[in-house]
């Protein structure tokens, strides 16, 4: 393909002007003398330098050339193989020929043209010759060794997570639990509908279904089978209790029902339903869902806000509103085996005061079935087995504040007036009592709690009465005195990282705890730490960076460039990859994302203007985990100082955030594969590679220098591309798609962290992403008729809302970013006008 430029335009331009005044009225005499005619031609073009990087292109640069004619330089015109007449035009003292052959020998030569009518052109330069190569060019001559630059073992604090059961996946597994007095078996819960169970042997092979519900469930985003229950006295009671989200009739409901053993006892009878509760949800996330039997014998129900953002519903928001089961947590008797619904345990606190919500709400002053309220969504929560029993919730945060609940009858815990120990909405004014959280973290440690259990198992005697809890969205896991007050704020490092999307513990009868993890549906136990890693405060101590400077890269690492790059408030950035000598990076996934041996550093360096202010390692430690690690650069740049837990700081006029550790894996998910950017359609292009002064292909290259896995092989005219989003290349859609796939698709996509079912994977068609014309699902922001994307209308867009805004809970990215990216605005602008349909 040609590139031409508009040097032609400049020149009719010209025309046009010079005719201003004829017949056009003013003096007839007196006219002032025309100024004389250009006829000077430019100077030659001179130093013409030709480069083939690969078998189809051939690139071209030299020097300006000057006019002292005064019609002033209007371009260039480049001539090939000796012809008369002009290959192309280009404005500027380079050019790109993309219409050669391979193993084809061609001469070029370029003059230079003004702005005259018609314009004076230059002598011809002199003539260069080149020769396209008949194969891809690789950018390396050979793979370089690195012995320097490897993750070691990752840092550990005293405690660690081992996979259990290693033969057996489950579908987003959302809790595990045992049969009470039946050490034998577990039971999963997955998200879709199904409830699995198996044998309680570590070399087990099977799980068979327990009960499937999947064409009652409406699933996805934070929707699902939710909770499970057995009766207390099962399996005398036949009675098991389910939790899930349904849309069978009518809008999106929160059901709770009773289930019972069918003949032969291994399964539940799916025909024995009996609906106890149901409540109409207004959001489609914040729906809580957990349940479990307390040591009074009575049901406990967690219910979330109704969703959307900042619990705007009513004058006083669900939390606060004793009218609605929302934002609550709830007490019923179910009573015998042969009862059909519930009853009030009469120390309820509005027990004697309050009305049946059975269908989620009242007219009363209160719901007789509250135990206490004020909650967000109160995600995993349980009963100590041991000491007084308390009940312990994690409750998920808005944009600040995650916070453990030591939850009493009655107690209000502060939603929508509180997050965490913190005000959140100032509209609440006196709303008294709110009781503190007994522990909570800042969203630079995580932004998700996953509630747990007090540990009373045996195998970590220094753990005994320890609450423990984790985090889904960093992976963390952390564990407090049973009895801490005031409120406990714990920070990212003082956690361990298992790399896991935590989405429950489980407990063992014998007091044991396990861990959930969504992402891959694995099941883990908790267990003893032993020893860890070590990872330099220094940079320079790293091994990353060269000796004596380590600004630069050491000689083992690879640079790799992805065509779509993540936004990064305006920082230049450079990238490198190093491999433990003798591994090679998995190419084999249908997707075409890329996977990276243990041992595996990414490093990021971050420029603003010329000042080289962060550089970010992404390790791949040798038990598998992904972590990062982040720098700070002195201001002569000798060396880099790590930031533990994140910081933001100002740098030439603008606040920069260094990540925490958490923020880092919120980005980098498991998902997403945790390595961003490093996929086949994102490294199809061009870099130059400063070792050998060459610009290549990157997959030519990396396959060349035997670094991938199988070998890609075929040309990069077959293989899958995605454009640079402020390039010249591609469509306006594919452009537009390109950005939200760096953007925002780490999260939103299949098994992604979000309370959403939109899935921005470049690939995904639009209609298929579940954003055109989609009601938004966490509010609609203040915008009229709002949809997540409205076609053509992009003041109706939630997204690009989102995209826009920054420095409220409504922003997304939701962290490490200060500054819109106004480019990336309206290009997502441009693309939502431009759309007539979700076709």
């Amino acid at each position: 393909m040609l590139r031409r430029t508009g040097w032609r335009w400049a020149l009719v331009a010209a025309a046009i002007t010079g005719l201003a005044g004829c017949g056009g009225g003013g003096s007839s005499g007196n006219s002032p003398n025309p100024p004389p005619a250009d006829t000077t031609p430019p100077s030659v073009p001179a130093n013409l330098q030709a480069t083939a990087p690969g078998p189809t292109r051939v690139g071209l640069s030299w020097s300006a050339s000057t006019d002292a004619g005064g019609a002033g330089l209007a371009g260039y015109r480049i001539y090939r193989n000796g012809s008369a007449a002009p290959l192309a035009s280009s404005t500027t003292s380079s050019y790109t020929d993309d219409t050669v052959s391979a193993g084809t020998a061609y001469t070029y030569r370029v003059s230079a043209i003004d702005a005259a009518t018609p314009p004076n052109e230059s002598a011809q330069s002199a003539v260069v010759n080149i020769a396209t190569p008949v194969t891809p060019i690789s950018g390396l001559d050979a793979r370089p060794a690195n012995a320097s630059c490897l993750a070691g073992e990752q840092p550990t604090a005293s405690l660690a997570v081992n996979r259990v059961f290693p033969n057996l996946a489950f579908n987003a597994p959302l809790a595990m639990l045992q049969a009470p007095g039946d050490p034998s078996r577990w039971y999963v819960v997955e998200q879709g509908g199904r409830v699995r169970t198996f044998a309680n042997v570590a070399n087990v092979t099977t799980a068979t279904t327990f009960v499937d519900i999947s064409g009652r469930v409406n699933s996805g985003g934070e929707r699902g089978l939710l909770g499970m229950a057995f009766h207390p006295d099962f399996p005398t009671d036949r009675r098991v209790f389910l939790s899930y989200t349904t849309t069978d009739p009518g809008p999106l409901t929160s059901r709770i029902s009773s289930f019972r053993l069918a003949a032969g006892n291994a399964t539940l009878d799916t025909g024995s339903e009996i609906v106890l509760l149901t409540v109409v949800q207004p959001e489609s996330n914040h729906n809580g869902g957990h349940l479990a039997f307390g040591p009074d014998g009575f049901l406990y129900i967690g219910f979330g806000d109704g969703g959307g953002g900042g619990d705007g519903h009513g004058a006083i928001g669900n939390g606060q509103n004793l009218q609605t089961v929302l934002g609550k947590m709830l007490r019923i008797d179910v009573g015998g085996p042969a009862s059909t619904g519930y009853t009030i345990p009469a120390g309820n606190p509005f027990a004697a005061t309050g009305g049946a919500c059975t269908n989620g709400s009242t007219t009363a002053a209160q719901c007789r079935e509250i135990h206490a309220y004020g909650f967000r969504n109160p995600w995993r929560w349980s009963f100590d087995r041991g000491g007084t029993h308390a009940l312990w919730v994690g409750d998920v945060g808005q944009s600040a504040w995650e916070e453990v609940d030591r939850v009493v009858a009655g107690g209000n815990y502060g939603w929508r007036c509180r997050e965490g120990a913190h005000d959140f909405n100032p509209a609440c004014g006196t709303l008294q009592p709110r009781l503190d959280p007994v522990a909570e973290y800042g969203h630079g440690a995580g932004y998700s709690i996953t509630g747990g259990y007090v540990y009373r198992g045996t195998a970590i005697p220094a753990l005994v009465g320890r609450y423990v809890f984790g985090d889904y969205g960093s992976g963390r896991i952390w564990n407090i005195a049973a009895n801490s007050q005031p409120t406990v704020t714990v920070t990212g490092p003082e956690g361990i990282s298992t790399g896991l999307g935590i989405s429950s513990f489980g407990e063992a009868l014998d007091g044991e705890l396990f861990v959930v993890d969504l992402g891959d549906g694995t099941l883990h136990q908790l267990v003893q730490g032993a020893g860890g890693g070590n990872v330099p405060t220094q940079f320079s101590a790293t091994g990353c960076g060269a000796s004596g400077n380590p600004s630069q890269p050491a000689p083992g690492l690879i640079p790799y460039a992805p065509n779509a790059g993540f936004w990064s408030d305006g920082a230049a950035k450079a990238r490198w990859l190093a491999l433990p000598d003798g591994q090679d990076i998995d190419s084999s996934a249908a997707d075409h994302d890329w996977d990276f041996p243990n041992r595996t550093v990414l490093r990021k360096d971050f420029r603003i203007g010329a000042r080289l202010v962060e550089t970010r390692l992404f390790m791949r430690h040798t038990n598998g985990n992904w972590a990062g690690y982040t720098y700070e650069w002195n201001i002569a740049g000798t060396d880099a100082t790590r930031v533990v837990g994140g910081k933001t700081m100002m740098v030439d006029g603008q606040n920069w955030i260094f990540p925490s550790e958490a923020q880092c894996l919120g980005c980098h998910t498991a998902a997403a594969g945790r390595s961003l950017g490093l996929e086949t359609a994102q490294l199809n292009g061009d870099l130059l590679y400063p070792a050998t002064g060459r610009t290549a292909n990157q997959i030519v290259t990396l396959n060349a220098i035997h670094t991938l896995a199988p070998p890609i092989n075929a040309a990069p005219s077959t293989l899958p591309v995605m454009p640079d989003p402020e390039g010249g290349g591609g469509t306006l859609t594919e452009r537009a798609r390109a950005w939200l796939h760096t953007n925002c698709a780490f999260c939103h996509r299949p098994g992604g962290p979000t309370p959403s079912d939109m899935d921005l994977r470049y690939t995904t068609t639009l209609t298929a992403t579940n954003t055109c014309n989609a009601l938004p699902q966490a509010g609609d922001l203040g915008l009229p008729d709002a949809r997540i994307l409205a076609p053509g209308a992009p003041g109706r867009s939630v997204l690009l809302e989102r995209m826009s805004q920054r420095g409220t809970a409504d922003m997304m990215p939701p962290f490490a970013s200060n500054l819109v990216d106004d480019q990336g605005v309206q290009l997502i602008t441009t693309w939502i006008t431009g759309l007539a349909s979700c076709n």
